[in-house]
């Protein structure tokens, strides 16, 4: 019940406009004040320290700056002109190519918000002047951003083995399956959207062979760059830590000696925008240690575990009800937030259930992802509704469809677990 009150109270503050670091290390330390506490205060600083020193952790620096550098390494206008290559013969090329790009893009910038951002800048006013109506281009580009959830490295499945403890590179293998399920649901419902409107495509033919491979070789070392990833965590190269360092490194390689389209100022320009970032998640990182171990301390998910294990007939039962509160939460969380806050919670309960937290990560990361695409406070789609212009009404009514596409494709995760585990299972074991 206490830990149920801070969480609450960390809720609250949130909702009155205060940053989320701030709201969770306030509510934390509201516990050690409590009369029926009798733990010392000195331990809530304990854990913001110990919250930090973890060497899986240390992947997350490393794939956020991944992200800024490739960014400004070239690879972003080749991605692009693949993109369009193969998807712009369709009904809404533009739109269609879009959704291959931000699956492209998946491997590179690891964070939803930072796919849409960017291809709103770069895709949507073209969008617009193609005839798009600003909404349907908002919602296009801000749902293709949810691919980056699952396309390794994903930020958030980094921050999910980290804190549930769970194989990471089994995380990154597990989420190509259902990341390519979700562009081809994207697509297909952008088919039919784009056909009844009258959408043009952007090209007039199928690309050629020739053509394919000639865009495809300008690109390849973008394109190599999540193979590189998945098969060095597979045999043993390096661990999910260690892809990181050599992902930037990677990126320097490309950037400054390969395309020769990097220098030193993007290279500073790239570490400022990182710590940035950086400094804000480690802050909400450090802070919430002390919300896991209040956590943990109470006996929550031992608590939860009981309690759902006695009210929830099958493991699917479950997780339909937990899709339901991961949507909810994401709609007025960021999906940082939510991982962090549930996963120590959540993954007892699913692992005393006999889910395997593997296919559960995966589930979580695309319902949390989702919810910062909608209405009342996502961040993507106020990101993208800021820079298009566009009003939140006809964004949120343009997105339907393409929500629905996305619920057919988390229910096949839950019903079908395979769809999920197969990869993994096959490579690792």
């Amino acid at each position: 019940m206490t830990a149920a009150l801070l969480l609450g109270l960390g809720l609250l503050l949130m909702a009155i406009g205060m940053p989320v670091a701030f709201a969770i290390g306030i509510a934390g330390f509201t516990y050690f004040f409590l009369p029926e506490t009798f733990l010392p205060t000195n331990i809530g600083v304990q854990r913001i320290v110990s919250a930090t020193q973890s060497f899986p952790l240390l992947a997350v620096p490393l794939f956020i700056f991944i992200g800024h550098l490739m960014n400004a390494s070239g690879i972003t206008p080749r991605l692009i002109r693949l993109s369009t290559l193969l998807a712009g013969w369709m009904s809404g090329g533009l739109a269609q190519a879009s959704i291959v790009l931000s699956t492209l893009m998946g491997g590179v910038s690891g964070s939803a918000v930072a796919d849409a951002a960017m291809q709103s800048r770069v895709l949507g006013k073209g969008m617009i002047q193609e005839g798009y109506t600003p909404g349907f281009s908002g919602a296009v580009l801000a749902i293709g951003g949810l691919i980056t959830a699952t396309i390794p490295p994903s930020i958030g499945l980094i921050l999910y083995g980290y804190l549930g403890e769970v194989s990471i590179g089994r995380l990154f293998i597990a989420g190509v399956v259902p990341g390519f399920l979700l562009m081809v649901a994207l697509m297909v419902t952008t088919f039919f959207v784009a056909k009844r409107r009258g959408y043009a495509p952007v090209r007039e033919k199928l690309p050629s062979g020739r053509e394919v491979l000639a865009a495809a070789r300008s690109s390849i070392w973008a394109l190599l760059f999540p193979v590189w990833l998945l098969v060095g965590i597979r045999y043993g190269l390096f661990t999910p830590t260690e892809a990181g360092a050599f992902a930037v490194a990677y990126a320097l390689l490309v950037g400054c000696v390969i395309h020769r389209e990097m220098g030193l100022r993007d290279v500073l320009t790239a570490m400022h925008a990182s710590v940035r970032d950086i400094g804000m998640i480690m802050l909400i990182i450090m802070f919430s240690g002390i919300i896991g171990y209040v956590v943990s301390f109470e006996r929550v998910p031992q608590t939860i575990a009981e309690l759902t294990l006695g009210v929830f007939a099958s493991p699917t039962a479950l997780l339909l009800t937990l899709a339901v509160l991961l949507v909810l939460l994401g709609m007025l969380l960021e999906a940082t937030v939510v991982v962090m806050l549930l996963t120590p919670i959540l993954v007892p309960v699913i692992k005393a259930a006999g889910i395997d937290p593997v296919h559960f990560g995966l589930l979580m990361m695309t319902l949390v992802t989702f919810g910062g695409m909608t209405p009342p406070v996502g961040i993507s789609m106020y990101t993208v509704c800021g820079i298009l212009r566009c009003s939140f009404f006809d964004y949120s009514r343009e997105l339907l469809p393409f929500a629905l596409a996305v619920f057919v494709v988390v229910l096949g995760i839950i019903f079908f677990p395979d769809i999920v585990l197969f990869l993994p299972n096959w490579l690792m074991g």
